[in-house]
């Protein structure tokens, strides 16, 4: 053990720390209890969290830290640059409870308006191109975005994934345990309070209700399992504009990709035919009334974080308290800070790096990195069990590795967003049009392998092959 060997052999701190665990846990029954018992008894999961680790701790920390930053630049407007002033305002919009409670249900009229003014299923793709641009491309039917091609790791492609599940996963809606059962009577009754919110009656809302479960269960029937979509030979099926049209007869790909602003897209990597030809025969036969009560559903569960309290706090007690097991809200300050990190994470990075991590350290990090890199390919050279060919291979994986710290050479411009102080629901839609119209961009593009997948103040590491 390291107490019985003379100190100089460990002219360093060990990085174990004794007090987390648990010396009275039995290591050969409980190792984990063993090893981590303490850490948990003194670190209980907070009533808004739904696990909680040393990761989130962290990460509790830099919330703090960047509440500070949003509170400052909110409240005083003087002296603010263009990039302080896009967060400072959207943080003040979102914290404005007041405002927000007085709006109600209004952010979902225009939405719920175009669904209702539908009188044929051909006017349907235009209007999911509507709400895929402005709600997010994965709650109405399908998924549409950009993606590498897998067949050349260079280049972005178009990507038609399924989607259109409000639960976690397919098997949601089709495992017959008593638990599954459970939750599903729970989440119709939930999608139901959701219409009543909305001003529909007990009735009404239950039949609507109704409806979206039974397509929803048509969608997830057709959808590949977990298992499944981990064999990328099964999400990658590149088709022709004419092959997708054939493929799904009842569902008009011009009137689609036109209203997504990609008119000119010839080539989609379709991840799932089968679950296309399920939408397609969705389409074809279910009434044109139980596709809009299913639209008008997506449109409540999209916004629903976004509107008065009522709608919050429904949204919460089955996706968070039923789902996840969390049994109290995050304060608004989190919910407003978390909001800004992911709608404007590169913006927010700046002040939070501007702080907290000098290029200086960044430098000096990047450093450290280089000669663990440095130590690795020596190693890998000294290899007595390697032949020559198999050690090139290995430098040059090793090589091939872009370090990405701290933060990003080149920052996100956000300066096209409109961000008004008085519309909350507004900027978020703003954001979110920006970040799809992004995604959308690439397609036709080179890949940029300088992009980052997270925002500077996440506690968080990751290899992206």
């Amino acid at each position: 053990t390291v107490a019985e060997r003379p100190a100089k052999e460990f002219p360093y701190t060990p990085g174990l720390d004794v007090n987390a665990m648990d010396r009275t846990a039995d290591p050969c029954e409980d190792f984990y209890q063993y090893t981590c018992g303490g850490w948990m008894k003194n670190n209980p999961i907070p009533p808004d969290q739904a696990k909680w680790s040393v990761y989130g701790k962290l990460y509790q920390d830099n919330q703090r830290f960047l509440w500070g930053i949003l509170d400052g630049l909110a409240k005083n407007t003087a002296g603010r640059n263009p990039t302080q002033a896009q967060i400072g305002d959207f943080f003040a919009a979102c914290m404005n409870e007041d405002a927000v409670e007085k709006l109600g249900a209004t952010p979902s009229n225009q939405y719920l308006a175009s669904i209702d003014a539908l009188t044929d299923k051909k006017q349907l793709p235009a209007l999911m191109a509507r709400l895929h641009t402005s709600l997010g491309a994965r709650g109405f039917l399908m998924a549409f975005s950009s993606q590498q091609d897998f067949a050349d790791a260079n280049s972005v492609i178009a990507g038609a994934g399924a989607g259109g599940l409000s639960l976690p996963d397919r098997d949601y809606y089709l495992k017959d345990d008593d638990k599954s059962k459970e939750i599903r009577a729970k989440y119709v009754a939930h999608v139901q309070k959701m219409f009543e919110l909305r001003g529909y009656s007990p009735e009404l809302a239950a039949k609507e209700a109704a409806r979206v479960m039974a397509v929803e269960t048509a969608l997830a029937t057709a959808s590949l399992t977990r298992v499944e979509r981990r064999d990328p030979h099964k999400l990658f099926h590149k088709m022709s504009r004419a092959e997708l049209q054939a493929l799904t007869p009842n569902f008009d790909w011009t009137a689609y990709l036109d209203g997504m602003g990609v008119g000119d897209v010839q080539v989609i990597n379709v991840t799932e035919p089968a679950f296309y030809k399920a939408v397609d025969a969705r389409i074809g036969d279910t009434d044109l009334d139980a596709l809009k009560s299913y639209l008008r559903w997506h449109v409540l569960h999209a916004l629903a974080p976004y509107m008065s309290r009522d709608f919050v706090t429904a949204d919460f007690d089955f996706f968070s308290k039923t789902l996840r097991g969390v049994p109290m809200q995050k304060p608004r300050w989190k919910t407003c800070v978390a909001l800004v990190d992911n709608e404007l994470g590169e913006a927010l990075g700046q002040e939070f790096v501007s702080r907290a991590f000098s290029p200086e350290l960044k430098e000096r990090t990047l450093h450290m990195t280089k000669q663990i890199e440095k130590a690795m390919e020596d190693d890998i050279r000294a290899l007595a069990w390697m032949d020559d060919e198999t050690k090139a291979k290995a430098l040059e994986k090793l090589h091939a590795i872009v370090n990405k710290i701290g933060y990003p050479d080149r920052w996100r411009d956000y300066s096209s967003i409109r961000v008004d102080r008085g519309d909350f629901v507004g900027n978020v839609e703003r954001a979110d049009r920006f970040e799809i119209k992004r995604q959308l961009d690439k397609i036709g593009q080179p890949l940029d392998r300088a992009e980052w997948g997270m925002t500077p103040p996440t506690v968080n590491a990751y290899f992206d092959p």
